[in-house]
């Protein structure tokens, strides 16, 4: 994982969040509720899985233009930036 301590507690915090919106999502078909409840959770989940990919690919970014790598791999190049931005576009 890219990142230092608190950007990698920041990814998991919204991605714990996003995993109980989902669950919460889940339980909303499953009680039958109303469709724009559940679409309302839906992009809620979605918004919080965009944040958090958002944040490990600046995370990314900035360890490749600073040459920080402690685990003794490669940075990454612009194309991988740029498929990794597009992933999740």
């Amino acid at each position: 994982m890219v990142g230092d301590e608190e950007s990698i507690a920041l990814v998991l915090n919204r991605l714990r969040r996003a995993q109980g919106q989902l669950a919460g999502v889940i339980s909303m078909i499953e009680q039958g509720r109303d469709c724009k409840d559940v679409v309302t959770q839906l992009a809620a989940v979605s918004k919080a899985l965009d944040r958090a990919g958002f944040k490990i690919v600046a995370t990314g970014l900035q360890e490749c233009l600073t040459n920080e790598n402690e685990n003794g791999k490669e940075p990454m190049n612009v194309a991988e930036l740029e498929k990794l931005f597009l992933a999740l576009a």
